[in-house]
């Protein structure tokens, strides 16, 4: 029967770590749908002008990032 230990010990170490993959596959699923679309982008001043926002200070680049 010690023959068969090693074995039976494999497969609760792959079994538990299924289990670990599945919860991080469900825990980025739930945090992708909480995630809103298209909250990385950054307002330009051409955006802004539509909100009747002036556009950007005399002598700045818009392009330009820091």
């Amino acid at each position: 029967m010690a023959s068969n230990r090693p074995s039976l010990m494999k497969r609760e170490r792959e079994r538990k770590q299924a289990e670990r993959a599945a919860l991080k596959r469900e825990e980025r699923a739930r945090r992708d749908a909480n995630k809103t679309p298209g909250g990385d982008h950054v307002a330009t001043y051409a955006d802004l002008e539509g909100y009747g926002i002036a556009g950007p200070p005399a002598g700045v680049d818009e392009r330009r990032r820091d």
